[in-house]
């Protein structure tokens, strides 16, 4: 990590923080610990620095420290431009909001669910997920958010993509073999891995933690076939056990005290 003003660095997430939404526990919204995420801020902020980079979700709401800290003078580094794409409308808002209060233009977030085929937009040159991550579906999960990511670069863009890391727990260690394997079928390898790095806001397991895992495309990559939709039934225990995906987006219904979610503040637009 690069020296910068810590106190002015947590201080700016934490203008983040506060605009942004409660997270909802049904969809493996578990949101990252402050001081991992300045210095997951300034990582991504040097890993993608001048590029375009794509967030596949973002209920951590990395994408927004990044441009914000940036937008601070805290970092020097930054990506050309970030677009979020989240299926929950509530984040959706809250990065448009902030972007606009704080008059970053190359910041922005739209509306999408990974299970449906990707919009029409320009190809980006990295990609970034902290997906569900599948510890009752052996990676599945985040199977399609990195297929996604690859989508969205062509499949010749690097990645970062979050989950568990967890010495004592065999399931972490199944999912990061799974998704190696989905990588290596994809055309791309680990090219760096950054383990046990961030801690969450966890009741049920406070010490779990979660490693960066970088992927590279082998020479030029392979060129993607057409975005395709996946029928939520072929994805079993989704956000958990028994828990699939039955819900398209999320929907914000009202103006919040960010620190407080009623269920008046959203809908669910199921498939």
């Amino acid at each position: 990590m690069s020296d910068i003003d810590l106190r002015a660095a947590i201080n700016a997430v934490s203008d983040v923080v506060q605009n942004r939404p409660p997270p909802l526990r049904e969809f493996d919204q578990i949101y990252m610990k402050t001081g991992d995420m300045v210095m997951q801020s300034e990582f991504v902020s040097r890993w993608a620095d001048s590029k375009r980079l794509a967030f596949v979700g973002d209920g951590d709401a990395i994408s927004v420290c990044v441009a914000h800290m940036h937008s601070q003078g805290i970092l020097e580094t930054t990506p050309s431009e970030i677009v979020v794409f989240d299926f929950d409308e509530r984040m959706v808002n809250s990065v448009n909001r902030f972007a606009e209060a704080h008059e970053i233009p190359w910041l922005s977030a739209q509306l999408y669910n990974c299970l449906d085929p990707l919009p029409p937009v320009e190809t980006f040159d990295y990609f970034y997920t902290n997906p569900p991550w599948g510890a009752s579906n052996q990676g599945s999960s985040v199977h399609l958010f990195m297929r996604r990511g690859f989508e969205l670069t062509n499949y010749r863009g690097d990645g970062v993509i979050v989950i568990g890391d967890d010495a004592e727990l065999e399931w972490t260690k199944e999912v990061l073999q799974s998704c190696q394997s989905y990588g290596l079928a994809a055309n791309y390898y680990v090219s760096r891995m950054m383990p046990q790095l961030h801690s969450y806001h966890l009741d049920d397991a406070p010490l779990l933690r979660s490693c960066n895992l970088i992927f590279s495309p082998l020479s030029n990559g392979t060129p993607a076939s057409t975005s395709t939709a996946v029928d939520p039934v072929d994805l079993d225990h989704f956000y958990g056990s028994g828990l699939s995906p039955e819900v398209r987006y999320v929907r914000d219904t009202k103006l919040r005290d960010p620190s407080h979610a009623s269920s008046s503040d959203y809908r669910f637009d199921r498939f």
